[in-house]
């Protein structure tokens, strides 16, 4: 271990001896944490349990993101993304158009396509599972990770079909994995506010543990700096790592700073790269059974998430391409960074990157695909 920081709050102290003898944090350490001012020794820590996981490695893909429709039923106060079908704004491509957005710019090095969208009123689970089946048809080596748990509950209901039944029809169509979105804060309070249109906590927490008793890999979000305290972080990070030692189904965990504009909520701040920093490392310190933490470049800025690979982020995302969720509500960073600025800005941070593919395994490159992809 290297040597200790200079630690100026004192109720940081019981914490790092619990860090350094790979004890699990309680709840009231998770609050000591998020009210802590001393970052520094907050992102020390979290960096020491990163560095044991996973040494200098940086991960990172080759995705690109599929935005299928903005149609959308729910009328979050969070969101800036959907719209009423009504709406002489709204999109809605078709199967042949996704499919031919999906080849566009498309070569062997892209491994992942994650696939998310709004509520639509009309599209069904047959048309959800032709869009997978075609999809795999023309692209069978790319992983689909598909589907938040709360459009699963939706396609579910609208189906009258079974949750269970539902992820085994799109599991069978070609769904390979499922993305983390949608649990925003899991406090009944806050998402009486932000989320009223969407499943409740305990719904999106039994979406994820029946799609994990499937052998369906997913990730793990929270939308933070909004409403929320730091006791609604705290507790939806418990929440997160009890139902995992229950499944072990959650590969990544993903911290979402809210983006207000041109949403409902417009009047509240932005997180600061503070916030950003101490949401990684908070994770990364409380959630000692998921092994992965992301720092989600779109959301973060390139900049804040390559300095997050020092405190407690051990994966930067991918290429990503035509980010849709994000952007509309505000985001200014790119929609897409080439493979060799990744490279950059992981290095630059000391680190080694390390191109998986969705389920982190090792992506081996040929001489051909480099050229392709800088």
């Amino acid at each position: 271990m290297r040597s200790e920081p200079i630690i100026d709050d004192s109720r940081l102290l019981p914490i790092l001896d619990k860090v350094k003898a790979g004890e699990r944090l309680s709840f009231d350490d998770g609050i000591a944490l998020y009210r802590s001012p001393d970052l520094l020794a907050v992102g020390w820590m979290a960096n020491v349990v990163r560095e044991r996981l996973h040494g200098d490695r940086t991960y990172f893909n080759v995705n690109r993101h599929i935005n299928p429709t903005d149609v959308c039923v729910a009328s979050c106060k969070l969101c800036a993304f959907g719209k009423k079908k009504k709406d002489p704004t709204a999109y809605t491509w078709s199967l042949d158009e996704i499919w031919h957005r999906a080849g566009e710019g498309w070569s062997e090095s892209i491994t992942e396509f994650h696939i998310v969208g709004g509520l639509h009123p009309e599209l069904t689970l047959d048309w959800y599972c032709e869009m997978l089946r075609g999809l795999k048809q023309r692209f069978p080596q790319v992983h689909l990770k598909a589907f938040t748990m709360v459009e699963i509950a939706y396609l579910a209901r609208r189906d009258k079909r079974s949750i269970h039944d539902t992820l085994v029809k799109l599991k069978e169509a070609g769904m390979d994995s499922m993305p983390g979105g949608g649990a925003e804060v899991f406090s009944e309070r806050v998402r009486r506010i932000i989320c009223d249109h969407k499943i409740d906590g305990g719904e999106w927490i039994d979406v994820a543990r029946q799609a994990h008793k499937l052998g369906i890999k997913s990730n793990c979000t929270m939308l933070y700096g909004h409403v929320e305290t730091e006791e609604d972080r705290v507790d939806h990070l418990v929440k997160l790592r009890a139902l995992q030692d229950e499944t072990g189904g959650f590969q990544t965990y993903i911290p979402l700073a809210f983006h207000p504009d041109n949403t409902a909520l417009a009047h509240i701040d932005r997180t600061t790269g503070f916030d950003d920093l101490k949401n990684i490392a908070v994770a990364r310190l409380m959630l000692d059974n998921i092994e992965h933490m992301k720092a989600y470049w779109v959301m973060m800025t390139p900049r804040i998430a390559q300095i997050a690979q020092r405190f407690g982020a051990d994966d930067i995302d991918g290429t990503v391409v035509e980010e849709k969720i994000y952007h509309d509500a505000g985001a200014t960073t790119s929609q897409s960074l080439r493979r060799n600025e990744l490279l950059r800005l992981i290095t630059e941070a000391g680190r080694v990157p390390f191109e998986r593919d969705t389920l982190y395994r090792a992506v081996e490159r040929s001489e051909a695909a480099f050229t392709i992809l800088v």
